[in-house]
């Protein structure tokens, strides 16, 4: 893979050996973060865990103390009785069959995150093959089938971020900016592994979290100990 001068030098700054302190670790993202806009720091985290089993899914939502640095557009699906509270409450688009036929039609996807009221999902639910590939689809584990759509949509907002595995075991989730700086970006970091672990299945055994990295959009991984509170 072809890596460009920047990269190699920030490269340079990270001990590919050594597991970081949370806070030693986010200091050395921004140091190596090189970009000329204000990069996005991702977790990655890698569960002793196998995703094929239902008894082992991991998945969930958590406000993030600090948020993520991006406000996410918010698509909500409700009765028509329920739109002017959604868009009261900051939702960008509210409505019912009349978006269902936008996204099968016009492949509408100018949005970040789908919350629904339990009572559209009858129609949502035909949306599954769409939405659900690229994780946009609302679930009550994510707190995004509810019938307070009025604070989901203000979490959303706030920096609510849903966590899940992907078919290689691994949980994938923004938890800030470059700008944040180590202490906010340490304490949402912190907020998300908690989280994670209280979620962590019965079934699973052997060590649960098997690796934890960090790294900005443009920099390269540092890993961290986990086991090490921020």
């Amino acid at each position: 893979m072809f890596r460009g001068k920047n990269y190699k030098e920030s490269a340079k700054l990270v001990d590919r050996a050594t597991l970081y302190d949370p806070v030693d670790a986010f200091e050395l993202v921004i140091k190596a973060a090189k970009a000329k806009f204000d990069e996005t720091v991702e977790l990655h985290l890698k569960l002793g865990v196998d995703s094929r089993h239902a008894d082992q899914q991991v998945r969930g939502a958590v406000v993030l103390p600090h948020g993520t640095g991006k406000t996410p557009r918010v698509l909500v699906f409700c009765k028509e009785e329920r739109v002017q509270e959604a868009l009261d409450a900051g939702a960008d688009f509210a409505g019912g069959q009349e978006l269902v036929d936008r996204i099968m039609k016009e492949n509408f996807f100018d949005y970040d995150v789908v919350a629904a009221t339990p009572d559209m999902m009858s129609i949502v639910g035909r949306l599954g093959k769409v939405l659900g590939p690229k994780g946009l689809m609302p679930t009550p584990k994510a707190g995004t089938v509810t019938p307070n759509i009025k604070q989901a949509i203000e979490e959303i907002k706030a920096g609510k971020i849903e966590y899940r595995l992907d078919k290689t075991n691994i949980i994938h989730c923004p938890i800030g900016k470059v700008s944040f700086g180590k202490e906010k970006l340490t304490e949402n970091y912190q907020t998300l592994l908690d989280a994670v672990n209280k979620a962590k299945p019965a079934a699973a055994k052997g060590q649960y979290i098997r690796s934890c990295v960090t790294a900005s959009t443009m920099g390269p991984g540092v890993k961290i100990n986990a086991l090490k509170q921020a």
